[in-house]
């Protein structure tokens, strides 16, 4: 996009951000040079001309803009993060999980105030089952041994099946209700990209920058995110939003594993609050 040299750059002070070292924008990790000095660092640049904004990160600093972001909502739903779901139904701690939804509710708060487009992505197969795949692919035997398309009775009573669209157990968890102006889509892969209308749905916005949130970490988000990388979007992963089981507890999880991997090649890794400080500028 062309840079409109006559508008002066405007610098939005970020309130309770951390100084570091310095700021690199995406630009400059892609072999740009723009630094700014450690007494500068817990600025946001705000460019007047194109509308980018940057947003303190790991391994450094990401140059966003907001007209060109989308928040993806990974598997927000309850057969991964109520009682009575998928997981909680096989004896999974799903208590994670769950420290991730108040995150989450911020960070789209956030993204709505600012204008952010939010997109929903939701694990769910259709009644008959026939887009689980072939009998013997390891996604329809993995999934079955979940005793995905099983009938339940819901917490609230409806009759519902395990992984099944259009069910209790496929909607998304109460507290991140998606708004009318959002988009929902169903995906029946770990990668919200595959066979699914994101790709087409992100083109379409003009989409450049994702945000992204969800469970878990190390299955569907980061299958999201290396597809994301794979087409040259810029992700970020917003950590406190995110969170898994396997793993949890240990020294080291599987959702740190996916973090570092993130902010090592795929994108960078980032924070609710320094999502909000960025985009509230």
């Amino acid at each position: 996009m062309a840079r409109d040299t006559s508008v002066p750059r405007r610098r939005v002070l970020m309130t309770g951000v951390a100084a570091i070292p310095f700021l690199v924008s995406s630009r400059a990790m892609a072999g740009g040079s723009r630094v700014r000095a450690a007494d500068e660092s817990a600025a946001t640049l705000v460019d007047a001309a194109v509308g980018t904004v940057m947003m303190q990160a790991r391994p450094a600093a990401v140059e966003i803009e907001p007209a060109r972001t989308a928040v993806i909502v990974v598997d927000m739903q309850n057969d991964f993060g109520a009682k009575g779901g998928m997981f909680e139904r096989a004896g999974i701690d799903i208590s994670m999980i769950q420290r991730a939804v108040a995150p989450t509710a911020r960070a789209l708060a956030s993204a709505r105030a600012a204008g952010i487009r939010v997109i929903y992505l939701k694990m769910g197969y259709r009644p008959d089952l026939s887009d689980l795949g072939a009998p013997e692919s390891v996604n329809r035997v993995r999934h079955l041994r979940m005793n995905v398309g099983q009938a339940i009775t819901a917490p609230d009573g409806r009759q519902s099946r395990i992984l099944v669209r259009d069910t209790w157990n496929t909607d998304i968890l109460p507290e991140l209700t998606p708004q009318a102006a959002d988009v929902v889509l169903y995906k029946t892969r770990f990668s919200g990209f595959y066979e699914t209308d994101l790709h087409a749905t992100l083109r379409r916005f003009g989409t450049r920058h994702l945000i992204v949130t969800g469970c878990t970490t190390s299955i569907c988000v980061e299958s999201t995110v290396r597809d994301a990388m794979f087409r040259d979007y810029l992700p970020v992963v917003l950590e406190d939003c995110t969170n898994e089981p396997i793993g949890y507890g240990l020294p080291r999880s599987n959702h740190d594993a996916s973090l570092l991997a993130t902010e090592v090649l795929f994108g960078w890794v980032s924070s609710a609050d320094h999502f909000a400080a960025a985009v509230s500028a």
